[in-house]
């Protein structure tokens, strides 16, 4: 029996403060253990695509479950049949094909997911460790100084790659891009979204622990 495990949770990578505003916001010092993300050369910057936690098991060659954090999705179900047809779409595309047997992490975005800022028609499941790595991954990321006032201006500028992917020019110039997972070769992930940075306007995703100056 193989054992399911949660998605990790991602931290950020730089300290937060609670501002003047209320806002949770990054300052220019880097969290303690996370010194990894700006000086190994390894450390790869995905596009965090904004849906939900969904992984497959993958047994001899086969999807054999599906889950939402440590809950199965039964393949016949109701108030989430869109979980299971976005499996269907992204095995249908191939997204699934080089993936080995295993426990394996994605976003599952689409019409019924956080107001579907990337303007889906079907819902489609991302895995990180093929498609992300593939094709959301910023090839800017290391080709200027890694410092905070450098990212900082970077992520003001952030292209939307999926968006852009998905819809064209448009969504390019005005696709939905919310940050970024930095992803080592050896497993280890941090996040960092626009919304945490003072400059950002607009909704965040603040919470209770947010505020109360706790990491989320």
């Amino acid at each position: 029996m193989i054992k399911i495990n949660d998605m990790p949770k991602l931290e950020c990578c730089f300290e937060r403060v609670v501002n003047e505003k209320g806002d949770y916001v990054v300052i220019d010092k880097i969290k303690e253990g996370y010194d990894w993300v700006f000086s190994d050369e390894s450390v790869m910057a995905i596009e965090k695509l904004h849906g939900t936690n969904v992984s497959i098991l993958i047994q001899d060659g086969q999807i054999v479950s599906i889950w939402n954090r440590t809950e199965r999705i039964p393949f016949f179900n109701k108030g989430k049949q869109h979980i299971v047809i976005g499996i269907m779409n992204s095995y249908s595309r191939g997204y699934m094909e080089f993936l080995p047997d295993g426990q394996h992490f994605g976003e599952l975005i689409g019409p019924k997911i956080n107001g579907n800022p990337y303007k889906l028609k079907e819902h489609l499941w991302i895995p990180f460790t093929s498609y992300g790595q593939e094709h959301l991954k910023y090839k800017s990321w290391g080709k200027y100084p890694r410092d905070f006032k450098t990212l900082s201006e970077w992520f003001k500028e952030l292209i939307p790659l999926y968006s852009s992917r998905v819809n064209g020019e448009e969504g390019r110039k005005s696709g939905f891009v919310e940050g970024i997972v930095f992803t080592h070769p050896d497993g280890r992930m941090a996040k960092l979204r626009r919304d945490m940075f003072d400059w950002f306007e607009g909704d965040r995703h603040q919470s209770k622990s947010d505020l109360a100056g706790e990491p989320k």
